[in-house]
Parts: structure tokens; C-alpha cells; sequence
């Protein structure tokens, strides 16, 4: 069996130059392209979290692919150029591993739950879980293959009710659009994807009981061209100044 041994060493000196990048009184600092295959959920903090590592470290540009997190470990498998997976669960993340895709040991930097989100001012009164089997409601769905449309099917199994949505989205952003447009009536989506559709969206709470909540973790992948780069963004999404951006957008801490 061939060791493992060379590929830790590599991503502990990786862990401890992204930890210097990141020091405030370090005048050393990341550099260089970034790219981040990240969870669609996560789409306007980490936009707003790239422009924060930006304007910490000078040098580095991080770019951003946003998509449904079992599609990205797809891509990522068959080759796409990311430096950095941010999952929205930890079973793609697995898979993402499984596959010898990570360099290292996934860092969780946040956790999510789920509410209904309607239309803006909650037209057709939807108060429960129950009320979404209404057959005069439309209601849309993340299909089962992203990790919202796995938690909704969960979350609508505890409260033991039944719903046929009228779509399955392959990414949480399809079912906002789909509801703040008025093509449905509501959905199930993580509760940061509410309060970032702002005045366009209500959110309906979900008791915890019948909640659910799920990670969010964050690699350099093995294909990563600025590893360095790649662990000093990780590194950020986790420090304090990370967490107050993830946590402005609604987000839980790890």
C-alpha cells in the first residue's frame, strides 16, 4: 500500500502557510486565482466573503462557481479547475473524499436549517408543514440528487405529510426563483435562501422538531493549483471575520 504520509505532510505545510497568509500582523499574504466550486446556498455570502479575502490579501482573486453540490463534486471529479469545494452536506463531501478528490481534512465553517419561503406577504396563508398538500397549492421542490431536496424530503417525512410538487428544482436558487417569480406558491429551502431574497420572499418557520439541519465543509481539492491560496480561503470562511459575513446572511455557527 502506498503511504499516505507525503500527502499530509504537504497539506499540513499548506495549513501553515494559508495560517500566516491569514495573520493580521503577518505582512505576508495570499496570492494569486482562487477558484471555489461552492453550494448554491451559499452564493451571496461567500460573494460577499471573495471581496473581504480580496481586500485582505491584495494579491489573491477568488472566483466563484456556484451549483447544486452533487453537481460540483461531478465536475470536480471529471476535472474541473476548483481550488476550493464548499459542500451544503456532508455525504457530497464524503463522496467528494471517497473519490480522492480532498487534499486533507474537510473544515466545517457553517450550518443551515430549512423553512417554507412564499411569495412576499404569504398570500395564500400557509402556516404548517401540512398546509403544503393542498391541492390547490403549487408548490416546488429541490429534487432528492441536492442537498435541500434531501433535507426537505426529510423534514416532510417527520411531520408525515405528503406533497406533489408541481417541479423538482436541481438547486436550491431554482425553487426561490421559481416561487419570488409567482410560477409557485412555496417551497422548502434552507433558511439563509429566505432572508436573502429579502422583501421578494416570506419565510414560514418550521418547528425544530420537524427541522433539520445540516454542515456546510470546506477542502482544498487534490487538483487545486494554489493550494496555498485555497487552504488561506478556507482558513478566512473560518476565522471571526468569515463567521460575521456567514452569519449576517443568516447562517448558524459550525
Amino acid at each position: 500500500m502506498r503511504s499516505t504520509r507525503p500527502v499530509l505532510v504537504t497539506f499540513l505545510a499548506v495549513i501553515a502557510l494559508a495560517a500566516t497568509a491569514c495573520g493580521s500582523d503577518s505582512k505576508s499574504k495570499a496570492s494569486g486565482s482562487v477558484t471555489v466550486f461552492a453550494a448554491s446556498s451559499l452564493t451571496e455570502a461567500f460573494t460577499e466573503m471573495g471581496a473581504s479575502f480580496e481586500k485582505a490579501n491584495p494579491g489573491a482573486k477568488v472566483t466563484f462557481s456556484f451549483g447544486g453540490s452533487g453537481d460540483l463534486v461531478t465536475q470536480i471529479g471529471q476535472g474541473a479547475p476548483a481550488d476550493v469545494f464548499a459542500s451544503a452536506d456532508d455525504s457530497n463531501m464524503t463522496k467528494l473524499v471517497d473519490a480522492g478528490n480532498a487534499l486533507g481534512t474537510p473544515t466545517v465553517v457553517a450550518k443551515n436549517s430549512m423553512e417554507i419561503i412564499t411569495e412576499a406577504g404569504n398570500p395564500k396563508g400557509i402556516a404548517t408543514l401540512a398546509d403544503l398538500a393542498k391541492p390547490d397549492l403549487i408548490v416546488v421542490l429541490c429534487a432528492t440528487t441536492a442537498p435541500c431536496g434531501k433535507l426537505a424530503a426529510s423534514v416532510l417525512k417527520t411531520a408525515g405529510v405528503t406533497v406533489a410538487p408541481k417541479s423538482l428544482e436541481d438547486k436550491v436558487k431554482g425553487v426561490v426563483t421559481k416561487v419570488t417569480t409567482g410560477e409557485a406558491d412555496a417551497g422548502i429551502v434552507f433558511v439563509t435562501d429566505v432572508k436573502s431574497a429579502g422583501s421578494k420572499a416570506t419565510g414560514v418557520e418550521i418547528p425544530a422538531t420537524q427541522n433539520r439541519v445540516t454542515n456546510y465543509p470546506l477542502v482544498v481539492t487534490k487538483q487545486a493549483t494554489n493550494t496555498t491560496g485555497a487552504a488561506a480561503f478556507i482558513a478566512y470562511a473560518a476565522s471571526p471575520d468569515g463567521q460575521t459575513i456567514l452569519a449576517k446572511y443568516g447562517f448558524l455557527a459550525p
